[in-house]
């Protein structure tokens, strides 16, 4: 029987030399793959107490959304800047070289959601860190993160320092 991390393809040198870079396209091809992978993040999350599940895009949608569906929860994207069509809020982060943005339907939750955030990769975590400052603002709380890969190395759980962050691979490196 196959483990997670055989579905996980390493390519050397993308996007940069000494870069291992593990493309999730691999598990999403594969029926089983993608189940195990999903299973598994929800069973990560299984003492967490969470009203919802909000997905950072892209790839937070690709195992966020089946999560919710089937957990019966509602899921919540949160989009980069001006692809969502309502009244949004928006939080800035920094990048390696530069900045980004995300947003939230200004509507998406209601003070006291308990939100369950679930990305594919934690790697400086800022995504995730102004993911959860928009749940906060809107009034939710971050009960926890949910992650398929994390990379230590680049010391994301030291930006989400006091969320319960938890993850189903974790691979040295970058």
């Amino acid at each position: 029987m196959k483990q997670l991390s055989d579905y996980v393809t390493t390519i050397p040198d993308f996007p940069k030399e000494g870069i291992m870079f593990r493309d999730i396209t691999s598990v999403l091809q594969d029926k089983n793959g993608l189940k195990l992978a999903v299973d598994t993040m929800i069973r990560l999350a299984d003492d967490i107490e969470f009203d919802i599940i909000a997905g950072t895009e892209s790839r937070g949608f690709l195992f966020g959304m089946p999560m919710a569906y089937a957990l019966g929860k509602a899921f919540v994207p949160i989009r980069k800047k001006g692809k969502l069509p309502r009244k949004t809020v928006s939080e800035e982060y920094s990048l390696e070289y530069g900045t980004a943005e995300i947003e939230i339907h200004s509507d998406a939750l209601k003070k006291g959601d308990r939100v369950l955030l679930v990305d594919d990769l934690i790697a400086t975590g800022g995504t995730m860190r102004a993911a959860a400052k928009l749940v906060e603002r809107l009034g939710g709380e971050v009960t926890g993160m949910v992650f398929l890969i994390e990379l230590p190395t680049l010391k994301g759980r030291a930006a989400l320092d006091g969320y319960d962050v938890r993850s189903a691979l974790s691979y040295d490196g970058e």
